[in-house]
């Protein structure tokens, strides 16, 4: 009997994820998305370059998060660009480019045990960030929906969202990650074969550059206006397709559409899940089903272009290291 594998795992929720894409473009209308793709084209360049700036942004934050220091931010800019390549177009559960970033930023410097507290925290950051981002979605939503209905579901997600920001403050509050550190060292002095260090080292510098407050808020600021950035994104994208909304209705679209793309993270590339998620979304604001497939395909047209110049670069940068080793 063949086990079930993660790999398997990954393979049927593919599957599922494209299964579910080309249902939606089936029941939307391929036709006409086909015709708003084509029609909104000229901005996918723009789209890039905005989504350039998202990245420096985000790359100010990861290096605020990181103490601050180490190499120039054109290069944390480079090696946070190739982090979400790896992300975007690998199936590794959002958690591959997070060890390739701290890796790259070991070849500039950084200390491994630097490099990992800072992009812990920074994933921390960005996480509360766009709880935040959602929530103020939430409530946009909530200010211009004419559908009564959905005030009562509106307000329970009010209280979940709330409620798993409160639970991330109250744990680092409570000193989650020194918990975290007493575990190392009873694992160490439990089982002495086991390589204890490199994660003392590891916890040890979460729990220094937690204390740096300002820095942290200052990334999750950063963060927060790539946020917002996506608004642009998707008000310019609706408008070229040809069906432009107000960008009160356009941060409702990119903050719970991005919400309901990041849910799906088990999915390679939440593949459906974002085509799922803005369908659901614009629905509720009146954009039809094939314009908000569009979106999404213009949103994958920029991830693609992104995503694989993200993954020629690494290759470029681990080629080029691999040239210059002395020959054994």
């Amino acid at each position: 009997m063949t086990r079930f594998t993660s790999g398997h795992a990954r393979l049927l929720a593919v599957g599922l994820g494209g299964a579910t894409a080309i249902g939606l473009i089936a029941w939307a209308g391929a036709d006409a998305i086909g015709e708003a793709v084509l029609r909104a084209g000229w901005i996918l360049p723009g789209l890039v370059a905005l989504h350039a700036l998202q990245l420096l942004l985000s790359a100010v934050a990861w290096r605020e998060a990181a103490g601050g220091g180490g190499p120039a931010l054109a290069a944390w800019a480079s090696i946070r660009w190739i982090r979400e390549a790896v992300n975007s177009m690998l199936p590794v559960a959002q958690v591959g480019g997070l060890v390739v970033g701290v890796r790259l930023l070991g070849h500039r410097g950084v200390a491994s045990a630097t490099g990992g507290a800072g992009t812990t925290l920074d994933t921390i950051v960005e996480a509360l960030a766009q709880l935040l981002f959602t929530l103020i979605g939430v409530v946009a939503l909530a200010a211009i929906s004419t559908d009564a209905r959905w005030l009562a579901r509106l307000g329970e997600l009010v209280l979940v969202l709330a409620a798993c920001g409160g639970g991330v403050l109250l744990a680092r509050r409570a000193g989650a990650v020194g918990v975290g550190k007493r575990l190392i060292l009873r694992l160490g002095a439990r089982f002495p074969a086991l390589p204890i260090g490199p994660l003392r080292r590891l916890s040890d510098e979460v729990l220094r550059l937690r204390t740096h407050h300002t820095a942290l808020w200052r990334a999750g600021l950063w963060h927060m206006l790539a946020w917002l950035l996506g608004v642009v994104e998707t008000w310019g994208t609706l408008a070229a397709i040809g069906w432009p909304v107000s960008l009160p209705a356009a941060l409702v679209i990119e903050s719970l559409g991005t919400a309901a793309r990041s849910a799906g993270f088990a999915v390679p590339g939440a593949l459906g899940v974002q085509e799922g998620g803005l369908v659901l979304v614009g629905g509720l604001l009146g954009v039809p089903p094939d314009a908000a497939v569009a979106l999404s395909v213009m949103k994958r047209a920029r991830e693609l272009v992104v995503g694989l110049s993200g993954l020629l670069a690494w290759q470029w940068i681990e080629g080029r290291r691999l040239a210059r080793r002395p020959v054994q």
